[in-house]
């Protein structure tokens, strides 16, 4: 896999998310509840960040324009307008730096 360096793990705070490039398409790495995700940033069902959208103690990601919501461990659809997942991605802690982990085909 391919890793892409996000931050420092201090530098995100929980309830919060930061956007980063990647060669596949931007995407938010979020900290809810003491775990990091990484989804994709654009939001499945219209032109938004998913990194300015609503981040929900249930482990749920809220998109800023319609309030679609989605799973961030699975990356699901969990209610209308969206109907499509986001993309998921592995995220690794190492001496402090958050990487995300991307397919080997990028």
């Amino acid at each position: 896999m391919a890793r892409i360096h996000v931050c420092s793990e201090s530098d995100l705070p929980d309830g919060e998310a930061i956007k980063i490039d990647s060669p596949l398409s931007p995407i938010a790495v979020i900290r809810s509840g003491g775990d990091l995700y990484a989804v994709t940033d654009r939001c499945s069902h219209g032109n938004a960040s998913m990194s300015e959208g609503y981040i929900e103690d249930d482990g749920t990601v809220e998109c800023p324009l319609h309030a679609a919501r989605f799973c961030l461990k699975t990356g699901a659809a969990l209610c209308q307008p969206a109907t499509d997942p986001l993309s998921t991605y592995p995220v690794v802690v190492e001496e402090g730096a958050i990487y995300v982990e991307l397919p080997e085909t990028v």
